[in-house]
């Protein structure tokens, strides 16, 4: 499709408009028939959200499910107060996905707690005559209404009216799981190593290891993330004026560039190296600090994986190799510096360029704001209308029988009739339990599909509401370039007024643009799905395919967003369609590819070592503060699990706040320099063709000179 464009425009001269002053205000709609297509896409978005919500039913999400497809924890419901799923036998389960996800075959329950002792079947019938407690006990655990101890064990354990056994647990994920600990570096659960299984066995609890197999991981992560979230919570206002302070930072960043551009550049490059350095030196103080201290020459590998954070951080391996990956980074930074300070020079008049273009148009500074919201609002209907995809369908009964050569195993059934089938006969003891939610209607056949059709728009709508903002702020900067006598050129609300036009005149061509990009990141999905499924596997070639169709799918998702962005640039300075402006805007690229690396990229990096400053600035700050080393504000830090939660979180919000306003600078860079280029190949220098571009661009760039009305003008 998109070579396609080129090929259909490629024979075609371009043409000139001598009377050309800016962006083009009389424009006519493009790429109609995608703008329809897409409007037509949004309404079937809409409608199929709402189909979703019609049959989906997020409880399904919230609550835990047992064998007789009941909710746990429902109001008004028999299993109101019962808000915890609890397994039968948690030996026949295999794994927690299995647990989870699936189904585990093993009749599942509703109580109310889980067990907290140890205790058989057999034990309790056999003394619930003088030991009645241990019956009511037990019998909570027992399928509702069974009371009757009298009945045979093996009866029992057939038709599954009792666990043969209990085990002390914990809920985790509203489901019992069997409650580990270790002991002196020992497995243990309910502080013992063994257990009988109900059938007359003794068994050790590596059993329940392997049938709920990284349970005591995922158990510890939910420990450390209880303990993150208490942080959060009394440390989120103190994380909040970090951001604050990223954002001031940000924006006394970008308006100094106007005037000191080569001097605060200069000071940044040096402040990234000095925080760098700081760095390293810290690092190397704790190395030697350790020097000597017992178990402080342990690896990490010797320690393995703990909880506390701060164990690691006891040990001179840890500080050894922060201070390598520093002491890298500060040589890569200082060699780039060396073969780039020509580079540089030519960089520095364009950040110049772009401070004075957003001086004289602040309000582009908080555009972002606006594609911020689109993208949460395109994220939060995908998330929704996945769920209730996901949650549609009624429940699904299958026959669960302990005979592995039973002929009716995991077929479907209804737990009305059951009993009166031949398939308790045939195979004695199988039931018929809740397996998950499906149907057999065309709905029900299609969530797949349906799910796809959703994961597709989101990325489309998402990349529309991208194109969208980068049309708009080129727009913006397009009419500061174009405007002969700048500011008094320059129109009235440009930003607003490029808005205007972008969604009036071109949603089609957005839209295009938008599709194509969706439709290489849907392949991309799709291709680390496959990837994903097949990581167990063997087969060397498939994977070498995988990585090989991923390595190319990355490469061509990179070059259309390149493409696009530029696209867009000229779709809003000439208001053609996405095909014939993405033509000219590669072709005119091409023409000056070495300008486009020297000013360009070098830029680019520029701007990346500014959010690396304003990040490490703050988060420095952030450091002080909450190790309590400003005395002044000793007194108000907050007492923390882990001070490397909201450190952390201010560092990487300090640096997404400063990407927020760099994107728009360097896309008012993107823009004057196209529209440079432009200017270049329009005009000469001469009277009756002047140059637009300013003149300390146009000194530094060594071109000719200006005409005396515009050296007069400026």
């Amino acid at each position: 499709m998109f070579l396609y464009c080129f090929i259909l425009n490629a024979g075609e001269p371009r043409k000139f408009d001598p009377k050309f002053r800016g962006p083009i205000h009389n424009r006519h709609c493009t790429d109609i028939i995608c703008c329809v297509i897409f409007i037509v896409v949004i309404l079937g978005y809409i409608a199929l959200g709402v189909v979703a919500w019609v049959h989906g039913d997020p409880r399904k999400v919230i609550y835990p499910t047992d064998s007789y497809g009941q909710f746990c924890g429902q109001r008004d419901t028999v299993n109101e107060n019962k808000t915890i799923l609890f397994y039968f036998n948690i030996l026949k389960c295999a794994s927690p996905a299995v647990l989870i996800n699936l189904q585990c075959p093993t009749t599942q329950l509703c109580v109310s707690k889980c067990p907290d002792r140890f205790a058989t079947y057999i034990d309790v019938q056999a003394s619930y005559r003088y030991r009645t407690d241990q019956w009511n006990y037990y019998k909570q655990f027992c399928k509702p209404g069974f009371n009757n101890p009298r009945k045979s064990v093996a009866q029992v354990i057939r038709d599954e009216d009792c666990p043969s056994m209990i085990i002390p647990s914990r809920p985790f994920l509203k489901r019992c799981f069997p409650d580990f600990s270790t002991k002196n570096g020992v497995l243990t659960v309910g502080n013992q190593t063994t257990f009988k299984d109900g059938n007359g066995k003794t068994r050790n609890v590596t059993d329940l290891r392997e049938a709920a197999n990284g349970i005591n991981n995922v158990l510890d992560a939910r420990s450390v993330g209880m303990k993150i979230f208490e942080d959060y919570a009394i440390s989120w206002y103190w994380i909040l004026i970090g951001l604050f302070i990223a954002m001031v930072l940000s924006l006394l960043f970008l308006v100094l560039l106007r005037f000191t551009a080569g001097v605060l550049f200069w000071i940044f490059i040096f402040g990234v190296i000095g925080i760098i350095g700081y760095g390293i030196w810290h690092c190397y103080w704790e190395y030697d600090h350790l020097k000597g201290i017992p178990g402080s020459d342990l690896t990490v590998y010797d320690i393995g994986f703990q909880t506390d954070f701060k164990v690691y951080l006891q040990l001179r391996q840890t500080w050894l190799a922060f201070m390598i990956i520093l002491c890298g980074v500060e040589v890569i930074i200082i060699l780039m510096l060396i073969f780039l300070r020509n580079r540089i020079r030519i960089a520095i008049a364009l950040l110049k360029e772009g401070s004075r273009a957003i001086g004289y148009i602040m309000s582009t500074l908080f555009y972002p704001i606006v594609t911020f919201l689109l993208i949460a609002i395109c994220i939060s209907y995908w998330a929704v209308t996945a769920v209730f995809l996901a949650t549609s369908g009624e429940p699904v009964y299958k026959v669960m029988a302990n005979q592995t050569l039973c002929k009716y195993a995991n077929q479907t059934c209804d737990p009305e009739t059951f009993n009166t089938t031949n398939v308790t006969k045939l195979c004695p003891g199988s039931q018929c339990t809740f397996a998950f939610y499906g149907g057999e209607s065309l709905y029900h056949k299609y969530i797949f599909i349906f799910q796809l059709a959703n994961a597709f728009v989101f990325l489309w709508l998402v990349n529309f509401a991208i194109a969208l903002g980068q049309c708009t702020l080129a727009g913006a900067f397009a009419s500061y370039y174009w405007a002969y006598r700048k500011p008094a050129d320059i129109p009235l609300w440009p930003l607003f007024s490029s808005f205007g036009r972008a969604i009036r005149y071109h949603t089609g061509s957005l839209a295009f643009g938008a599709l194509i990009l969706a439709i290489v990141q849907l392949i991309r999905v799709i291709l680390e799905y496959l990837d994903h499924k097949l990581k167990g596997t063997h087969n060397s070639f498939t994977r070498f395919l995988l990585c090989c169709l991923k390595c190319c799918f990355w490469c061509l998702e990179k070059f259309l967003k390149f493409i696009n962005r530029n696209a867009y640039i000229m779709i809003a300075i000439y208001g053609k369609n996405f095909c014939t402006s993405a033509k000219e805007a590669f072709f005119l690229l091409m023409r000056n590819v070495v300008r486009v690396a020297v000013l360009d990229k070098v830029t680019d990096f520029l701007l990346f070592l500014g959010k690396i400053l304003v990040a490490g600035g703050v988060g420095v700050l952030a450091f002080f503060f909450f190790t309590q080393r400003i005395p002044i504000f000793a007194q108000e830090v907050p007492t923390l699990n882990y001070y490397w939660v909201p450190l952390l979180t201010v560092i990487i919000g300090s640096y997404l706040v400063a990407h927020g306003f760099f994107s728009v600078y360097a896309m008012c860079v993107d823009t004057l320099f196209l529209c440079f280029c432009e200017d270049l190949e329009r005009n000469d220098g001469s009277t009756a063709k002047p140059y637009f571009m300013s003149a300390s661009l146009h000194r530094i760039l060594g071109k000719k000179k200006l005409s005396p009305k515009k050296a007069v003008g400026l």
